[in-house]
């Protein structure tokens, strides 16, 4: 442990009024509250001589956030800047003239001394930032204590923190590697089973688009079956839409092993039932019963709850009782694929490009990627602190998960925006932070994970209201945060875990990262790049081949795009998306994509749901009669189409059709799907080999 000492002056050059200036010091991994100088008015020069202790834990990131206010009375005190400065740069048994100077792209100057001595334990750093409109002077005394305490371990905790799988995953893709071993010497006639290590880790990923996508769904799994494929298949991941037919299929323990046509029936019962039922009185007492007991149970509710106990309704003929961790049932042999849902967490204030961070849900966890932390599934609600679970509350009925996966109230202004323009760099002056690095002389001796000093300038009135407006979202979901009591490890910026999920604007802003509040926010994943993929990229699970099932209402490739933009940008193994113009304005039923240079880089088979064949073959090979033209005749994209993202009912006819087409895609194009399958098998024993 450390104890900070800070005496402090500062002073500012005259300016047209008097100032009533103060400075608030807040090192959080320290101290829960603030603390504050005392007022200095009516001086543009004031002095400080005050005293601050600070007990600190070195093995955490500990970042000193300096900021100066203006002192109002009738008004919020005006916020004039803000350093922050990490507290594991400072000096020891030497003194040294440091000036921090701002980068070339911002005007003001900025300097700081720096003396720092020893004695036993004791240390002392002198610290003085000025610019041409302030100046600090800090005074730090440092001395390290050492004292002894009974430290729990990582295995004592009610969370699990580690970026491995989970030992039940991992027992679950021992049996399922029977499965598939299985399924592919008959699928490909091989003479010899598979090896363990031979066998390829094969995913399918969906995108979202409501109704439209829980029925291609159903047609892309029916197409799977029908090809003997489906048990080649490990993972299955969804959010929006495809988590109801996901949700749907695993309260049968054995679903994939036995024929579909039972669970489409069901779906297709539900979608083309009336929904007005929906706002129905007894139903409107039910929606009431259920939150208040949700509330009672210690849950915050919202109109997510609302929006889930609706999608109940929609699915279901009565009360759906089942759970996210009833679904372990169904893959206690490893006879189904394991499914992953998605969602992202986000932040008020920031819009979703700047701020989310993927969450995984399998019937055994739900974690944070980024961070590794992980709960059992039954525990997700349940309040935390510092990884002890303080309250156990009842586990969700996954309708309200549902309502999460698949909500379409938590869209903002921003996203509007992006959906009607190709950019939305033109608001991200009004809704980013301004944060400028300051460059140190002489550069001190450091280490990587130390983070350099900047400067955050605070937005204006006006900018603070438009910002506000333009990244307020109508409804979070809010569940309790496990994370909550937790700080960063000082080296978590070079953690190559943490550093593949690194892609927000927090992210070197750790007392803002972990700010720990006490619920998370979470929003469909479809309002960022409409994919499931994140959770299935963790290089841990090995996945060799991607089904990239796409049932969007907008553009295919666009959600392709972002997601190969993304991945790039992240470091993380994904093909490169080579499509034209022409391609893109005629999309074909399925391409190909992989880097046969990079081993580890999955082949991804993408499959858009697109009406092209099918409008004259009923069948693979199978062309249609003058009669049967119009069963292939589907209008998936404009504006008046039945398969629009809102649409909440579908005609018979209307559901039979769209089923058909995604299950004819996936026929017609089965050689492609082999080959795939076929190459990463040759991967597999090739890299063994070597």
């Amino acid at each position: 442990m450390v104890i900070f000492t800070l005496a402090m002056l500062c002073f500012f050059p005259c300016s047209v009024s008097q100032a009533d200036c103060y400075v608030s010091l807040w090192l959080p991994t320290a101290a829960i509250e603030k603390c504050r100088t005392k007022t200095i008015r009516n001086s543009n020069d004031p002095v400080w001589n005050e005293t601050f202790y600070f007990r600190i834990q070195s093995k955490v990131k500990n970042v000193l956030e300096l900021t100066v206010y203006d002192e109002d009375f009738a008004t919020p005190d005006d916020h004039l800047l803000c350093t922050l400065f990490d507290t594991a740069k400072l000096p020891i048994d030497r003194t040294v003239l440091l000036y921090f100077k701002p980068s070339s792209t911002v005007s003001s100057v900025r300097s700081a001394s720096v003396r720092s001595g020893r004695r036993g334990w004791r240390r002392a750093q002198l610290l003085e930032f000025s610019s041409l409109i302030h100046k600090f002077l800090l005074i730090c005394k440092i001395r390290a204590c050492v004292y002894l305490s009974n430290c729990s371990c990582h295995e004592d905790l009610d969370m699990r923190f580690g970026f491995d799988l989970c030992s039940d995953e991992r027992a679950f893709l021992g049996k399922r590697k029977k499965y598939v071993a299985s399924a592919m010497k008959n699928v490909f006639h091989l003479q010899e089973d598979l090896q363990d290590h031979e066998v390829p880790v094969v995913a399918i990923i969906t995108t979202g688009g409501g109704l439209k996508s829980m029925t291609g769904l159903y047609g892309s799994l029916m197409g799977l079956k029908k090809l003997n494929l489906l048990d080649c298949i490990t993972y299955i991941s969804g959010l929006s839409g495809t988590t109801w037919t996901m949700a749907n299929l695993y309260r049968d323990a054995y679903w994939s092993q036995k024929d579909l046509d039972s669970h489409i029936s069901e779906a297709q019962k539900q979608a083309t039932k009336c929904k007005m039922g929906c706002f129905s009185m007894d139903r409107m007492k039910y929606y009431n019963k259920q939150l208040c007991q949700r509330k009672e149970e210690g849950y915050r509710t919202s109109f997510i709850d609302l929006w889930g106990l609706m999608i109940e309704y929609l699915l279901n003929d009565g009360k759906d009782p089942h759970k996210l961790s009833d679904q372990r049932e169904a893959l206690c042999d490893g006879q189904n694929p394991l499914p992953i849902y998605v969602s992202v967490c986000v932040r008020d204030n920031y819009s979703t490009q700047d701020f989310k961070e993927w969450v995984e849900f399998t019937p055994y966890e739900v974690g944070l990627l980024k961070y590794g932390a992980f709960i059992p599934a039954e525990n997700f609600g349940s309040k935390f602190f510092m990884g002890r679970m303080l309250k156990k509350l009842p586990e969700s009925r996954i309708c309200y998960l549902q309502g999460m996966w698949s909500s379409i109230f938590s869209v903002n202004l921003l996203q509007i925006w992006g959906l009607s323009h190709s950019s939305e760099d033109f608001w991200k002056r009004w809704t980013q932070d301004k944060i400028d690095e300051v460059d140190e002389d002489p550069v001190l001796p450091t280490r990587p994970h130390e983070l350099r000093t900047r400067m955050y300038t605070p937005p204006g009135t006006l900018s603070s209201a438009l910002r506000g407006a333009l990244t307020d979202r109508f409804s979070v979901a809010q569940h309790h945060n496990f994370l909550r009591g937790y700080q960063l490890h000082n080296d978590y910026f070079e953690n190559e875990h943490f550093c593949q999920w690194k892609d927000t604007v927090l992210d070197s802003r750790p007392n803002e990262l972990m700010q720990n509040p006490d619920h998370l926010g979470m929003i469909d994943a479809g309002f960022f790049i409409n994919t499931s993929s994140p959770p299935l990229l963790r290089r841990q699970r090995e996945v060799d081949v991607i089904i990239y099932l796409s049932y969007t209402t907008g553009s295919h490739t666009s959600s392709l795009d972002k997601a190969c933009k993304y991945y790039s940008e992240q470091k993380i193994p994904f093909p490169k998306i080579s499509l034209s113009d022409e391609d893109k304005k005629n999309l074909k039923e399925c391409y190909i994509f992989q880097d046969s240079d990079s081993p580890r880089c999955p082949i991804v088979i993408f499959l858009p749901l697109v009406n092209d064949t099918f409008q004259e073959y009923k069948a693979p090979g199978v062309k249609r009669c003058c009669s049967e033209m119009e069963e292939g005749k589907l209008d998936l994209t404009s504006r008046c189409s039945p398969y629009c993202m809102f649409s909440v009912r579908y005609t018979d006819e209307n559901y039979r059709r769209l089923l058909n087409l995604s299950e004819y895609n996936i026929l017609n194009n089965s050689q492609m799907i082999m080959q795939a399958l076929q190459t990463a098998m040759q991967r597999r024993r090739q890299n063994t080999c070597c």
